[in-house]
């Protein structure tokens, strides 16, 4: 199966203009399948994240080590001030990621889990996507392999914030989200409200 690797930057204020062409450059030799890069706004600010897939955990590795290298990593020595990079495996019943206009609106969610309860929550997001799903598709959902875990990454696009709120407000109120038991399996949440660069494959 397919690893996801999520890369998350953070620069100096206002340096997201100056760092995106150089991490679109850096990008074509950095390694694995490029998905998509945003630019966070609203959340915490002044990131960009990258994600991508790699045939397996070699590929993923070989990246990992070549960024942990290099002497300007992916273009941005002089903007940045942290690097964060996580590994991933997507819910096994769900397809590969789809590129593509889906957007312009990305949300990327991540909710720790009770230690025990990862295959209960993989259960329960099966049983209730498919009404979740009628509502708003779902980029993917994966499950963390390194970093603080037990913990799992969740995207989601939309049209605008607003249709954001809207569906979710739809989906709670029907009562088709979220799923049955889940929530008493997390144990913190956080969000990111992300905008495709220009170059993102999911834009």
């Amino acid at each position: 199966m397919s690893l996801y690797d999520l890369t998350t930057l953070t620069v100096r204020v206002a340096t997201q203009g100056k760092a995106l062409p150089a991490i679109e450059e850096h990008l074509k030799t950095a390694g694995g399948e490029l998905l998509g890069v945003w630019n966070a706004d609203i959340g915490a600010l002044n990131q960009i994240l990258i994600f991508r897939r790699f045939d397996d955990a070699n590929a993923l590795m070989d990246a990992r080590r070549k960024l942990l290298a290099a002497p300007d990593p992916l273009g941005c020595a002089a903007w940045l001030e942290k690097l964060d990079t996580g590994t991933y495996e997507r819910f096994p019943w769900l397809p590969e990621v789809e590129t593509g206009a889906r957007g312009p609106v990305y949300e990327l969610r991540t909710y720790g889990i009770r230690y025990g309860a990862l295959g209960a929550t993989i259960d329960a997001w099966e049983k209730a996507m498919p009404a979740r799903g009628a509502l708003s598709p779902l980029v993917g959902a994966f499950y963390a392999l390194d970093g603080e875990s037990p913990r799992f990454l969740n995207i989601w696009p939309y049209g605008s914030v607003d249709e954001r709120s809207r569906i979710r407000a739809e989906a709670v109120a029907s009562g088709v989200w979220p799923p049955v038991g889940g929530p008493a399996n997390l144990t913190h949440m956080t969000s990111t409200i992300g905008l495709p660069a220009a170059f993102s494959p999911l834009r």
